[in-house]
């Protein structure tokens, strides 16, 4: 069963986003003043996604408990997006 696409964006596209940042960061023709505008963006489509992998993870905590159990600690998916900050 396919979810209608309510216009938000996905968390696949987030990452998408994420990686084309990345590579026009690493780009040397990209320019300093266009790599950090770059950079904020990134930092802030990141904190997109880790709102959405907690919650993602809040809910699958009260669907199936016992699957939750099984997955590596909150801190770690926090750690993941704060590494930077």
């Amino acid at each position: 069963m396919a979810a209608a696409h309510s216009g938000k964006t996905t968390i696949e596209e987030l990452i998408s986003r994420l990686e084309d940042i990345t590579r026009n960061i690493e780009n040397p023709d990209t320019g300093l003043e266009n790599s950090i505008s770059l950079y904020e963006e990134g930092l802030a489509i990141a904190g997109q996604c880790k709102k959405r992998l907690l919650e993602a993870r809040k809910k699958i905590e009260v669907i199936n408990p016992d699957l939750a159990k099984t997955w590596p600690e909150v801190g770690r998916i926090k750690d993941l997006f704060d590494s930077e900050s």
